[in-house]
């Protein structure tokens, strides 16, 4: 199979041809590898080859939904016994997994071939994809702006044509920031609907979750069919749809009532392309028979974004303390930034974590009256088209300050100077529409319905209610059907 007949197929496709005998899993694989060699230089989305791995199960038999088809695993949190796993951390840049996490078994067992892991932020902690151990990843659509984060290498290796899915996770909006950065479908499911075993229960306090970023509707429904359901570890057992999500694809989602909003209190003004983007579904759903109307935001997302943050400083503390007992390495290890998070999470007391956490209460109740008046809220997935590579990098001067700081231990002065406010605005303004899904643990897609006068591609997020998968997958179709995205790869030239 060359190149330019591979990269005219999704994942399903590219399985039905496995399948029927026009092509084999290692001609396929030989093709993903062809298009990473030409492109991956230019975009830095593969960190890690896995290249025995996957020629040893082309050489095998291989069955499921996606069998034979090449895919790539994040580096973070997707562990494969035997490969590397270095959470875009220097401290872990020679780590080996001991384990295969569930999720990934669950991908191997629906076939699919893995040769790679793509590139991710340390721990994932930024909407952009720019580790110190790796360097950044550039959006195929333009090279000097990000794909976003923390899914970032994902996505840009599925814009860019080396595999038509790739395994992503999402824990403050990680797969439609991507998604949408990079012109593609970006589903987050529902709280424990996915699990996370056979190690970890609940990533992120129940905030993070597996997922993909894919192509087309139809991949993004067949791989979470083969992804949902409990294990050993999970806390809880979720209800399960009734069918297959695959199998109801086509089934029309009916007339729905949407409520859409562009404000956001961390933004004040949103770009014109956000308002641009919502505007536009919205005349696109209307002519589809829904009935859309302007709402304000159901939420306090001030707060929300605040209480995030404050969970994942607590989060990056424990995560850099954890590291360092056991591996016995010292600050220099870990990037400016995380250390700085981690001083801060280091910072809040048992009280304000606990408030931070029993406020997910307040926002999940606010979420659902919404959700009483309305089947879905429509946003943007992103507060302004992707940014340039290097926007949110902490100038040299503040990384000075910072580690200074956390060395002496007196990062509160940066609190009393208001910089760890700015900072969380700067970080957040670009992409403040997200964090809701995970506090409130609600599915989410966000679909590529958008296109700046420049050519890059901006999302338009959905959240539904609870056990709303199949309602959002119904209706990503019809939008995918009524208004086909572009499914060819950017052509591009290295910079």
């Amino acid at each position: 199979m060359d190149v330019e007949e591979y990269l005219r197929h999704d994942g399903l496709g590219l399985a039905e041809l496995v399948a029927s005998g026009q092509v084999t899993a290692g001609e396929l694989l030989e093709a993903a590898r062809t298009r990473a060699k030409a492109v991956n230089p230019a975009i830095n989305a593969i960190v890690a080859w896995l290249d025995e791995h996957a020629d040893q199960r082309v050489a095998g038999e291989l069955s499921g939904p996606f069998a034979g088809v090449p895919f790539l695993l994040k580096d973070l949190g997707h562990h494969l016994a035997g490969a590397p796993s270095s959470d875009g951390c220097r401290a872990f840049a020679d780590r080996r997994s001991a384990i295969t996490d569930t999720v990934v078994q669950r991908w191997l067992d629906a076939g699919l071939v893995i040769f790679g892991k793509t590139n991710t932020p340390e721990f994932g902690s930024k909407g952009v994809t720019e580790p110190a151990l790796f360097g950044p990843t550039r959006n195929p659509w333009d090279l000097r702006r990000t794909p976003g984060g923390s899914s970032g290498g994902a996505g840009a290796a599925v814009a860019a044509g080396i595999v038509p899915v790739a395994a992503a996770s999402d824990g403050g909006g990680s797969i439609r920031i991507p998604a949408a950065c990079n012109g593609l479908v970006g589903l987050k499911a529902g709280r424990g609907l996915v699990p996370a075993g056979p190690v970890e229960s609940e990533p992120l306090n129940g905030l993070a979750t597996s997922g993909v970023l894919s192509r087309t509707v139809r991949d993004t429904a067949a791989m979470l069919d083969a992804l949902i359901g409990p294990e050993a570890m999970s806390p809880f057992a979720t209800a399960l749809p009734d069918r297959p999500l695959s199998d109801q694809l086509d089934e029309e989602p009916g007339a729905l009532r949407i409520g859409y909003t562009t404000q956001c209190a961390l933004r004040g003004h949103p770009h014109p392309d956000a308002v641009r983007a919502v505007e536009r579904s919205a005349e696109l759903l209307t002519e589809l028979g829904h009935e859309v109307e302007e709402v304000d935001p159901p939420h306090d997302d001030r707060q929300l974004g605040a209480d995030f943050l404050l969970v994942w400083f607590v989060h990056q503390a424990d995560e850099v303390d954890r590291i360092k007992r056991e591996t016995g390495c010292g600050d220099d290890a870990f990037e400016p930034d995380t250390l700085m998070m981690a001083a801060l999470g280091r910072m809040t007391g048992a009280v304000e974590l606990t408030q931070a956490q029993e406020r997910r209460r307040e926002h999940i109740a606010a979420l659902a009256g919404f959700h009483s008046r309305y089947d879905l809220l429509m946003t943007p997935t992103l507060g302004e088209p992707p940014i340039e590579v290097g926007s949110l990098a902490t100038p040299p001067a503040l990384q000075t300050l910072s580690r200074l700081l956390v060395r002496t231990r007196t990062t509160r002065v940066l609190r009393l100077l208001g910089m760890v406010d700015q900072l969380v605005e700067k970080n957040l303004a670009w992409v403040p529409y997200t964090q809701l899904a995970n506090i409130t643990g609600r599915p989410a897609i966000s679909l590529p319905l958008h296109r700046t006068d420049a050519g890059l591609p901006m999302g338009v997020q959905f959240v539904g209610p609870l056990q709303s998968e199949a309602l959002l997958l119904r209706l990503a179709r019809q939008l995918e059907v009524a208004a086909p995205w572009t499914l060819e790869a950017p052509l591009f030239e290295a910079v």
